[in-house]
């Protein structure tokens, strides 16, 4: 048999293998930024009491919002024997049940198109055996926490229906927002390690590193105790920056018994440790900034790359600190507190893209020096 004609112009295995780990990364990116704009879309519905305007799981059939004036007052109906109803909504009519249920439409809505596009992209790379090495365990993973996401969603709103609730309850809030925000940081920190698979530190050294670390950490409590403002609705009182009603510390910061309670169900407390780990926060990414940005060099890609982000980790953290206190003399509105919800998403991203420009590098490699190359996600 003839051997085959060698092609100088067919690319090597390394350029597929690169395009691939490209073009899956930026599917990621895509499913990515539909998660931020479901983030979005969950306070907006959370800030104009529209996410118990849907009583019905129904994963198939709700896709199709109702289709006849039947169905919208069959619907209107089962939302008339909830107690949102009777203690805020009642009388407000089949216009205003409309308004409230397009937002909620929406955003379950949008849940599906983020698995239908999740789930096709997987099939296809899959099926063309574009999937990198090693990587097909973590998406299938991530396919089910997409689907445990849902059910969460509704097991939140569930909670909403029950007897003397107009709202649902905080500890199923905060739940449902931190796997959102799980699922947003696999997806981004998997798209990273494709776009940048290579592993080599780019100075700093170690105070970089647990500043950076430490500055994520706190943004991360920082978001979770900002659902438990949510879900009691904390940010309605206390509306002055920086006292709280003319103290520091406001009083009744322990009015609860046993003490731990006021941690999840206190307004006071509830809303004066936002604001505590918020300016910790805020002043870590200050300090990771500073020092990183007189630390390290500028005369290499990955360098440059992990100054970038921690620049931007600062901004970040400081406009969403900014929103916040905005948010707040305002006593909420809708369009604010969706922004600062949606911000939070922002400085996840860049606290995410600065740990992963600092990873250490491996095999004990010494700081800034030479490493191997190899795919780190």
């Amino acid at each position: 048999m003839a051997a085959m004609p060698f092609d100088p112009h067919a690319p090597s295995r390394e350029d597929v293998l690169a395009r691939n780990r490209r073009a899956v990364a930026l599917w990621l990116i895509l499913v990515a930024a539909m998660v931020w704009v479901m983030v979005a879309l969950g306070g907006a519905t959370r800030l104009t009491g529209s996410g118990l305007s849907i009583m019905e799981w129904a994963p198939v059939r709700g896709i199709l919002p109702p289709l006849s004036e039947a169905e919208w007052q069959r619907l209107y109906d089962l939302y008339r024997t909830i107690p949102q109803y009777e203690l805020v909504n009642q009388g407000f009519g089949l216009a205003g049940f409309k308004g409230i249920f397009w937002l909620e439409w929406t955003h379950r809505f949008w849940g599906r198109m983020i698995g239908l596009v999740f789930a096709g992209g997987l099939i296809w790379f899959w099926a063309r055996g574009r999937i990198p090495a090693g990587l097909g365990g973590r998406l299938l993973l991530l396919l089910a926490l997409g689907g445990l996401q849902g059910a969460v969603g509704w097991f939140m709103v569930a909670s909403g229906f029950e007897a003397d609730r107009t709202a649902v309850s905080p500890w199923r809030l905060v739940i449902h927002l931190a796997l959102a925000l799980v699922l947003y940081a696999v997806l981004a920190w998997t798209a990273l390690g494709l776009l940048h698979p290579e592993r080599k530190a780019p100075g700093g050294g170690r105070v970089l590193r647990r500043l950076a670390h430490a500055t994520a950490g706190l943004a991360g409590l920082t978001m979770l105790a900002g659902g438990f403002v949510a879900g009691i609705k904390a940010g309605f009182d206390y509306n002055t920056f920086p006292l709280m009603a003319g103290q520091w510390v406001p009083d009744g910061y322990l009015f609860l018994s046993p003490a731990w309670r006021n941690l999840f169900e206190n307004v006071a407390s509830v809303q004066f440790n936002h604001r505590l780990l918020a300016t910790f926060t805020g002043l870590l990414a200050i300090a990771t900034a500073w020092y990183g940005l007189s630390t390290l060099p500028r005369d290499t890609a990955g360098a440059r790359r992990a100054r970038w982000w921690i620049g931007a980790l600062a901004l970040a953290t400081l406009a969403q600190y900014a929103l916040g206190v905005a948010a707040l003399v305002n006593v909420v509105p809708a369009w604010l507190g969706t922004l600062h919800q949606a911000m939070a998403v922002g400085v996840l991203t860049a606290a995410l893209g600065t740990l992963h420009a600092l990873r250490r590098p491996p095999g004990g490699a010494a700081e800034g020096g030479p490493t191997p190359t190899r795919q780190a996600m």
